[in-house]
């Protein structure tokens, strides 16, 4: 190495041999640095174009392959920096130890940032939705607007943008509605106790069947799910295409009380009967 050479040469008397011998090996050590960090370069280059292909065809998000294509080059020109300081003879261990304290500096410092990165990367890796999902997570329901690497931008149905950190988001349950090609709507309806249940049932599948938004399989189910307190429930289960949940949802709701005001079927509502009695004196 080129500090061990110098320690030996410069203690001893200077003459020109010395100092023509010092100039070569430098010049040699140059020459070969030089080479190095132009062959890094080119390599480099090369390299990260490769990764760049290679994350394209895993369907990433584009800021996502835009943020690990410049991190692999960072990481690779910070090899070849280091080869060409060994190779002029500096000492690289001191330096490596240096940004490994630095880093973990930058580490507790950006602890939040960094867990939402992480969560971001899980997030576009494993795809646990995509963008124009209807999902439900952090509290939140609403369209899939962006994933980000620190953040999530989800559009409610109300219309608000709400922009979600990506480590709230992986911490809570996510639900994607848009998951799967077709949903079932749960509905409880309540009718009278006075009212024919095989009545109740046939208008309810008559609903049903002219709906044409609902699938014919899976099977929609009509059944008397629950005796309560002030009525009698059915458990009314259609099957949808996702799109088209919550549009038909309200329809049914909609025509179900329509047609029950029709036919004279009664919804009932909770109520208390008070019955006054009269004490003699």
């Amino acid at each position: 190495m080129l500090d061990r050479i110098l320690i030996q040469i410069v203690p001893s008397k200077i003459n020109p041999e010395n100092l023509i011998s010092l100039i070569t090996i430098f010049a040699i050590r140059f020459g070969i640095a030089t080479l190095i960090f132009l062959f890094g370069l080119w390599f480099t280059k090369r390299l990260h174009k490769l990764i760049l292909k290679i994350l394209k065809k895993s369907n990433l998000d584009p800021t996502v392959i835009s943020f690990l294509g410049n991190l692999s080059y960072a990481a690779l020109i910070t090899i070849i920096i280091l080869m060409v300081l060994a190779e002029l003879g500096l000492r690289t261990t001191s330096i490596v130890a240096l940004l490994g304290a630095a880093g973990l500096a930058v580490g507790l410092a950006l602890q939040g940032s960094l867990s939402n990165f992480a969560a971001g990367i899980i997030l576009v890796v494993f795809r646990y939705f995509k963008v124009d999902d209807l999902i439900e997570g952090a509290g939140i329901i609403g369209y899939v607007e962006g994933i980000k690497i620190f953040t999530t931008t989800v559009r409610t149905l109300d219309n608000r943008l709400v922009i979600i950190p990506n480590a709230k988001l992986i911490e809570d349950n996510i639900t994607n509605y848009y998951a799967k090609p077709y949903l079932r709507i749960d509905l409880v309806i309540g009718v009278s106790y006075s009212d024919n249940i095989d009545k109740v049932r046939q208008v309810i599948a008559e609903i049903i069947d002219n709906e044409s938004r609902i699938l014919d399989y899976p099977q929609a189910t009509i059944h008397v799910g629950e005796l309560g307190d002030n009525s009698v429930n059915f458990y009314v289960r259609p099957w949808v295409k996702t799109h088209d949940y919550i549009i038909t949802k309200f329809d049914l709701i909609e025509n179900i009380k329509k047609r029950f005001d029709l036919e004279g079927i009664t919804i009932p509502f909770p109520q208390r009967d008070l019955y006054l009695y009269s004490q003699d004196k």
